[in-house]
């Protein structure tokens, strides 16, 4: 018998299968409605599609478990359609279609480890480290005088990836940012 998780189990992160599709849960929350039963609200992210589609499940409601196996892999390209990436030990690349991976992609540098999600076989996914860091390329100078609390301007990473900072990180510094929330973390000191 296949391996289920129920509700009380449900986690950013978990994997399942539905309606024969592998996907990722992105976001849970446990609902105690004044009257009726308790649920739970999620969105789940398809690992093959990258579609986003919300579903809620009655409590005690089981799922069926992704058949996903991980694979720490290296990025290496994109050619424009698709992004390959190569297995270390044995050399074997393989490639996943861009369209799928548009959150991920602004965060592929050369050589980056990341963890390739296979379904079935099949590589569907990527799964980046937590944390990357790089130098910013791009941002607006801070003003002085302009540092209201918590006030944040855009700037672009060498990668690619567009992040929120705070007003007092410049252009060229290197900072740290997580990847699972697209945030500045913390200046990296050189």
């Amino acid at each position: 018998m296949a391996l289920q998780y129920e509700t009380s189990q449900f986690r950013n992160g978990l994997k399942m299968e539905l309606d024969g599709q592998p996907y990722i849960i992105t976001y849970f929350q446990f609902v105690k409605p004044g009257k009726g039963t308790a649920f739970t609200r999620t969105k789940l992210k398809n690992m093959i599609t990258g579609a986003v589609i919300e579903r809620t499940f009655r409590t005690g409601e089981k799922v069926d478990a992704a058949d996903v196996e991980d694979r720490p892999m290296q990025y290496m390209y994109s050619d424009g359609d698709f992004l390959h990436f190569m297995n270390t030990e044995d050399y074997q690349q393989v490639a996943i279609p861009a369209e799928s991976l548009k959150e991920e992609a602004p965060y592929l540098t050369e050589n980056i480890e990341v963890m390739v999600l296979f379904y079935k076989d099949r590589p569907v996914n990527i799964e980046l480290p937590n944390f990357i860091e790089d130098v910013i390329e791009y941002c607006e100078p801070g003003v002085r005088g302009n540092t209201a609390t918590g006030a944040t301007k855009a700037a672009t990473l060498a990668c690619g990836a567009i992040v929120q900072v705070p007003l007092f990180v410049e252009q060229g510094e290197r900072i740290k940012v997580d990847t699972r929330t697209s945030t500045y973390v913390s200046r990296v000191k050189e």
